[in-house]
């Protein structure tokens, strides 16, 4: 590997990728929850947090059921939520400019720090809305980030493995749950089917979709070589102990390339919120670059530790991280081979050394809710109401949101899933009711202009991709049909 003693040396374009681009990836979360989450958790929200706080309360072992917020110190309130999500934006945006990574390792290690603080105290009472995998990914991307170091120094040899390391653990985790799920993945046929039914389609994803069969066939063989085989060969660079030259370094770097290669495809043909984004990030990690990185001090420079570069203090401080990262990461590496594999699977309190994937099996046809009102007394007219990302209007091109993630919109995709409708979406029904602001500004649009309609209902539709044939022909994109009443009508009364 090309590191002096425990400096990695030729990672220093890493370094700025992961520290830069973990820190944009927050900035958009903190953003994303400044719009959505006060309608969705705040106060007067679908499924209210300081409801789940009060239940908490003072009693230890409900606390132990949530993940360390502040919001357990210090009461909830929606001016707070928005004043955390500002200094979140804030540190974030000093973070991609790249302010801290002026002063010494430990500014930007309390900067990063304070944003995984700070979004775990989110994610750990925004329930149902904030359940997936891609937030205890992001934060622990963000604790390893902590520990990378400033400019003036190479980054530490301990914390570029581990980033490898949960690298591993996202694509091989991802890979093991295919093989292990739907036979969809073992007989080849998932992505027939996936462009069309993934939750939140993208402007390509019907192009994807229509591609032949062959084609399908073959992403499938690349996912599973990207997923299983790949994430191996990240840790490559390590055999330079045994193996001079740079070949070690440059199977590492295609290693990572082909990671990258396969997340790009995601992202243009779908809308996974950060999880692509984040993973681009992380595969930075295994990509050295000689001659990009920090300067190596002087062994002979009395400020500085026997390790070139870096103090003493932070060879201390990392080297106890990556022993507590290695040490929390023992029931994930279980999970990775045992017979009933956990996804997205947090084992601690704190979040760090998950188990993650994804698409364990692929939906065969969309089934969509489709919401409606009527402002007539007799009901006989009904009006859509349109969200932003999910598929409503089958003339309507979807459109690109990823990285920003539309959390009622993925929420939508989950309810014919279930058994039942969800309680969030009931009370959601209600606030359209009552043509509650906030609610509204979730949607694309209201048919009623802000005016109250006297009943609301839930439709479920089939949708499929429209064949060119039918998109020359009609100019749709959708081609739905419709198949029930499953909510409704419901007025307030």
């Amino acid at each position: 590997m090309a590191v002096d003693g425990f400096a990695a040396v030729d990672f220093g374009f890493a370094r700025e990728v992961l520290q830069r681009g973990i820190a944009a990836l927050y900035l958009v979360a903190f953003v994303s929850t400044l719009n959505q989450f006060r309608a969705l958790l705040g106060d007067n929200g679908l499924l209210p947090a300081p409801v789940l706080l009060d239940w908490i309360g003072e009693k230890r072992e409900r606390r132990r059921m949530l993940h360390p917020t502040l919001f357990v110190r210090i009461r909830y309130s929606d001016r707070r939520l928005a004043l955390l999500c500002g200094a979140g934006i804030v540190v974030s945006a000093l973070l991609v400019i790249g302010v801290p990574q002026w002063g010494p390792p430990w500014v930007p290690m309390l900067c990063f720090l304070a944003l995984w603080l700070g979004y775990m105290s989110v994610v750990s009472i925004g329930q149902t809305f904030y359940s997936f995998g891609w937030e205890m990914l992001l934060l622990e991307a963000g604790f390893l980030a902590a520990f990378l170091g400033s400019n003036d120094q190479p980054a530490p040899t301990v914390v570029i493995v581990l980033f490898w390391w949960l690298l591993f653990r996202v694509e091989f985790g991802a890979g093991m749950i295919k093989i292990r799920g739907g036979q969809e993945w073992r007989d080849l046929t998932a992505l027939t089917y996936h462009h069309e039914t993934q939750p939140m389609p993208g402007p390509l994803s019907r192009q994807a979709h229509l591609l032949p069969r062959w084609f399908h066939r073959g992403e499938v063989v690349g996912n599973h070589f990207a997923q299983l085989v790949v994430p191996f060969f990240v840790f490559a660079p390590l055999l330079s102990v045994w193996v001079p030259g740079p070949v070690p370094q440059i199977v590492g770097a295609v290693a990572a390339v082909i990671v990258i290669a396969t997340q790009v495809w995601l992202v243009a043909t779908g809308n996974f919120a950060w999880l692509n984004w984040v993973t681009i990030v992380i595969a930075f990690s295994a990509i050295g670059m000689p001659g990009v990185g920090a300067p190596v001090a002087d062994r002979t420079d009395p400020d500085e530790s026997l390790w070139p570069g870096i103090p003493l203090y932070w060879f201390v401080i990392t080297t106890a991280v990556g022993i507590l990262v290695v040490a929390l990461s023992w029931p994930a590496l279980r999970n990775l081979f045992a017979r009933r594999q956990l996804m997205n699977a947090s084992f601690n309190r704190w979040q760090i050394g998950n188990a993650y994937g994804a698409f364990g099996t692929v939906t065969k046809e969309r089934i969509e809710i489709v919401v409606e009102g009527s402002v007539d007394d007799d009901g006989l007219l009904w009006r859509e109401y349109e969200f932003k990302g999910k598929p409503g209007d089958v003339r309507r091109i979807p459109r690109q949101f990823a990285p920003y993630h539309l959390r009622l919109d993925w929420l939508m995709w989950f309810l014919p899933l279930g058994r039942s409708l969800d309680d969030w979406f009931t009370v959601f029904l209600l606030r359209l009711l009552e043509a509650d602001a906030p609610t509204l500004a979730l949607l694309r649009s209201d048919p009623f202009d802000g005016e109250q309609p006297r009943r609301v209902r839930a439709v479920s539709y089939r949708y499929r991709f429209a064949t060119r044939a039918e998109r020359r022909a009609d100019g749709v994109v959708w081609v739905r049909t419709r198949q029930r009443i499953v909510l409704g009508p419901l007025g307030l009364r």
